[in-house]
């Protein structure tokens, strides 16, 4: 256990180092776990519902900050260029992450032209029905999302590692939530990017 918490510890290390930098973008991951923390809760309630807060919001604002916002430029902090960080990123890096939006935009058109998917659903009768349909689309991409990277984990490096990071993948909101939960001040005070003082003298 303390193995995996050590592990854990790096990676969410890692993550912030090397891919938080634009308080923009910070302040988008508080939105994206505040609304993800939400999506938990209604998993009991109304998982169709979850899914399309889950997705609809907390997603949407969580990869905006990492497209649009997040420098992509050398990284002098942390002495990397993007493309090195893309390389070694342990999740999905951002041309992973256009293939798994693209499969998340697709979704709702397959569904609106095919509304039983092979018999996979009850065919809707109305709008209401067709976002519930959309929504467990999108619940069972997100489930298969996380699992299938983390096998794919296992052969790239060991099982340990796809381990904790579906961990990491499942806890991330109430972590962002801690630890960006300043980002909208700093923002509002006009601070684009994070100095990262705290990565220039700390190591994993």
């Amino acid at each position: 256990m303390k193995e995996i918490m050590e592990t854990l510890a790096e990676q969410r290390w890692d993550d912030h180092r090397y891919y938080h930098h634009s308080r923009i973008n910070q302040s988008l991951h508080l939105v994206s776990a505040i609304c993800f923390i939400i999506s938990y809760v209604m998993l009991f309630f109304d998982p169709a519902v979850a899914a399309l807060l889950a997705w609809g919001v907390s997603m949407t604002t969580r990869q905006s900050g990492h497209f649009f916002f997040e420098p992509h430029d050398y990284d002098h902090i942390n002495e990397a260029s993007h493309q090195h960080k893309e390389e070694i990123k342990i999740g999905y890096n951002l041309r992973r992450k256009v293939v798994l939006m693209s499969a998340w935009a697709l979704i709702p058109l397959v569904i609106w032209l095919f509304p039983a998917l092979g018999g996979l659903l009850e065919p809707a009768t109305g709008f209401r029905s067709y976002l519930h349909n959309v929504g467990i689309a999108w619940l069972v991409l997100g489930a298969g999302g996380l699992i299938f990277r983390s096998v794919h984990l296992f052969f790239l490096y060991n099982v340990k590692t796809g381990i904790v990071w579906a961990i990491k993948i499942l806890t991330d909101p109430f972590h962002d939530a801690m630890i960006y939960r300043t980002a909208p001040l700093h923002l509002l005070r006009g601070e684009l990017i994070d100095p990262m003082l705290h990565a220039q003298h700390r190591r994993p």
